[in-house]
């Protein structure tokens, strides 16, 4: 499957929160072309989940929330998502304020 160029799919993220009447703001831009895509969906509480596209054994990839920040924690969310953007300076990370985020990316792409 043809992937589409990053920016074209952050852009489309964005777009669909907007939509949804949510809030989207892109923290770090990445390489326009095939930079990974983080999202950061932002809860009710000021709390935040991590969204990653995952390879899937049954078929294409898809998002799949891969660390959650808990209140005692919000230090360490920050921590790994800098350690993140030093490993890869070409990733995308965008967060989301929005009341359904797994709905959002999934109507971006």
């Amino acid at each position: 499957m043809t992937r589409l160029p990053a920016a074209l799919e952050v852009a489309g993220v964005v777009r669909a929160t907007a939509a949804a009447g949510g809030f989207a703001m892109v923290l770090h831009k990445g390489e326009p072309d095939a930079g990974v895509i983080l999202v950061v969906g932002v809860d009710r509480e000021g709390l935040r989940t991590l969204y990653e596209r995952m390879p899937d054994p049954a078929g294409p990839r898809r998002w799949t929330a891969v660390r959650t920040q808990t209140a005692e924690a919000r230090r360490e969310f920050d921590e790994y998502l800098d350690r993140r953007k030093l490993q890869d300076p070409d990733l995308w990370l965008v967060e989301l304020t929005i009341a359904d985020v797994e709905r959002s990316i999934l109507n971006a792409g």
